[in-house]
């Protein structure tokens, strides 16, 4: 395959989702270069800092100086970007889009494909820069294929481009499914009482933190598990009850151990614009552990994961006291088990990355012809 390069608004190192999960098996067959938004040091001259880390994809970081102007550090990326392609002789690529934003820097690029991996609605996020949805049209405009995280972005991206293609979270079954088995508890974790209600991801304003604190009013006797990094949002904001712990940030291979020692696993979303098209790549990786979960009604979550019967949905505070309820005495039941081994058996990312060459290959030939 030819190099990929990646411009992503993610860190690498942040949290193991979506772009990790592809891009990881993209280099195993070719050089991918993943470039992260700048970073702001006390230096005098700007540089790009190439980090090599799994076989074949290396990190790119640019670092530039405090106080510049934005067209200014959108020239410096530029330049850098050009001093990566010369350097590291890439000259067959493809670039893969995670933030129309870098289209501001990167539109002088002549790749052999454009992609662009939507994996959010990133203009509904708190903070989002007002020139993004301008620039998402322009990046629909150059793009030749567009991959969306979930069938709602799917279903609202759909008419703006004309080779629009969905691919939901999806999923590391064996790497979730040591949860299934005892695993030996997390120094953080192992003294808190049982039951154990566990949540995972990134707690920014996406969170209902208003239910979490009715939740743990409601039922004092249950222990509400948090481990993720706050961001975007005042920790001091967040609800400090005796029942509800945060554990901060924690790794990939970390989650099974943590997940291995809940009771039931959370989706506790809030309903707004920055939640109207995420499709949670956690909930497979809840079931593929063997939790029950209960979630906020998500439409992602909803369709399909609540319509059969997989998930518990509960749109208020007593009815999620009521879901869980009803997800703790689930716990071991066979019927919902296999119910899930069935539903889970043809997802992986293994799968999703297939289906996403056969349309580039599909595209690539298009193109010479």
């Amino acid at each position: 395959m030819p190099d990929l390069i990646c411009l992503s608004h993610l860190r690498w190192d942040f949290v193991f989702q979506r772009p990790q999960h592809l891009l990881t098996r993209f280099a195993q067959h070719g050089r991918v270069f993943f470039l992260e938004e700048p970073v702001f040091d006390p230096i005098d001259s700007p540089y790009l800092e190439l980090s090599p880390r799994e076989d074949g994809l290396t990190v790119a970081v640019p670092h530039l100086p405090h106080g510049l102007a934005a067209e200014q550090v959108e020239t410096i990326q530029r330049t850098l970007l050009d001093e990566m392609l010369q350097s590291q002789s890439i000259t067959r690529y493809m670039s893969w889009y995670y933030t129309p934003m870098a289209l501001s820097f990167s539109a002088h690029l002549a790749p052999l494909l454009t992609v662009y991996d939507c994996m959010d609605e990133l203009s509904a996020f708190k903070f989002a820069p007002p020139r993004l949805q301008q620039l998402e049209q322009e990046l629909f405009e150059r793009a030749d294929l567009v991959f969306t995280g979930g069938q709602s972005l799917y279903e609202a991206k759909r008419e703006k481009h004309p080779s629009v293609h969905a691919f939901p979270s999806s999923i590391d079954k064996a790497h979730f499914a040591q949860a299934l088995k005892p695993q030996q508890q997390p120094h953080d974790q192992a003294s808190i009482p049982s039951p154990r209600l566990g949540f995972f991801g990134v707690i920014d304003e996406r969170l209902d933190i208003v239910l979490l604190q009715a939740l743990a009013e409601a039922r004092p006797d249950w222990q509400l598990v948090l481990v993720g990094p706050v961001v975007k949002i005042d920790p001091a904001l967040l609800p400090q009850l005796p029942n509800i712990h945060y554990l901060g940030g924690k790794s990939y291979n970390e989650l099974p151990a943590y997940l291995s020692g809940w009771d039931v696993a959370l989706l506790p979303f809030a309903i707004n614009e920055s939640t109207a098209f995420i499709s949670p790549t956690k909930t497979p990786e809840y079931l593929a552990a063997g939790k029950p979960v209960v979630s906020t009604p998500i439409r992602d979550v909803v369709r399909p994961y609540g319509d059969e019967g997989l998930v518990h949905i509960a749109a208020t505070a007593s009815e999620f006291v009521d879901a869980v309820e009803k997800a703790l005495t689930q716990i071991g039941d066979p019927v919902w088990s296999g119910k899930v081994e069935g539903f889970l058996k043809n997802m992986s990312w293994d799968e999703t990355w297939r289906q996403m060459v056969q349309q580039i290959a599909r595209v690539a030939q298009l193109k010479v012809k």
